[in-house]
């Protein structure tokens, strides 16, 4: 599969600008992101690429930056050997969850040990959002619990929650390539009570879970959170990321809106993690 490779420069570098546009790019299609010296590369499938699209997505980008790019087109690579060589290196969750590829060596020791080979999608747990989550499934009781993930990536979080014992796992995410990487990230970490559904919201009709874990982005959490209420019972949660800490208060706002009261935020690097209890 041939993917476009498309460096961004902007001017003025503001990380958290860079961290705003990634996120906006991820609604277009961009997969994968890789930070350089005051610039980054965003990575996208080639037929999925539209550049007119791209350019009225940067016209309306609400910063007040400089946006120039260029355009690369990538020959089918190994995407593991690349990851390996730039940015996937063993990434260890409060020293109780270990999250690897299957080519790394030196691996440390964790009660749960998890296989990702991310090839492009995202969610290797680097990212503070994916490493929020990942902690709060650490402290969750999962027994007996239904679970709902919502943009699952390389499907990593309902591999854990599948570990700490989760009765039962949806994973739902838009993209063909995500589907295509948690079924084999799932196969490889040899789990068998997660189901694998592709599309937004409307996947979720009459399904029934007491948890939900939403990885997005704040646009799609805040168009989409009534569909994961729907989804809950009375005293069920809801665990919200992918959005940062002064987006809390329309997260909170959209919540009461749906039934959902605020329990507490965690935050990293100014990423946030919300958790919202159905009333």
């Amino acid at each position: 599969m041939d993917y476009f490779e498309v460096n961004f420069m902007l001017s003025p570098y503001e990380e958290f600008i860079a961290d705003l546009l990634m996120e906006t790019l991820g609604e277009i299609g961009f997969e994968s992101f890789q930070l350089a010296d005051q610039q980054f590369f965003a990575y996208i499938q080639e037929n999925n690429f539209n550049q007119k699209i791209l350019d009225d997505k940067l016209s309306k980008f609400e910063y007040p930056v400089s946006i120039d790019y260029n355009i690369l087109l990538l020959e089918n690579k190994d995407w593991n050997e690349e990851w390996e060589k730039n940015f996937f290196q063993p990434i260890l969750i409060d020293n109780d969850c270990v999250v690897h590829s299957s080519f790394h060596q030196k691996v440390p020791e964790a009660k749960y040990d998890i296989v990702i080979n991310p090839k492009m999608a995202f969610g290797t747990g680097h990212h503070e959002t994916t490493a929020l989550m990942l902690g709060e499934l650490l402290k969750m009781n999962l027994g007996k619990k239904n679970l709902l993930d919502m943009g699952c990536g390389t499907a990593v979080l309902s591999i854990l929650a599948s570990l700490r014992g989760a009765s039962s796992v949806v994973a739902v995410d838009i993209d063909d390539w995500c589907i295509e990487n948690s079924t084999e990230n799932i196969r490889l970490n040899k789990i068998k009570n997660i189901e694998l559904r592709k599309g937004g919201a409307e996947v979720l009709k009459d399904l029934h879970v007491d948890i939900v874990l939403a990885n997005i982005n704040r646009n799609i959490l805040l168009k989409d959170m009534k569909f994961y209420a729907a989804c809950l019972p009375t005293g069920g949660e809801l665990y919200l990321s992918g959005f940062y800490v002064e987006d809390i208060p329309m997260i909170e706002a959209e919540a009461e809106k749906n039934g959902l009261q605020l329990a507490y935020f965690k935050e990293k690097n100014n990423w946030a993690l919300v958790k919202t209890i159905k009333k």
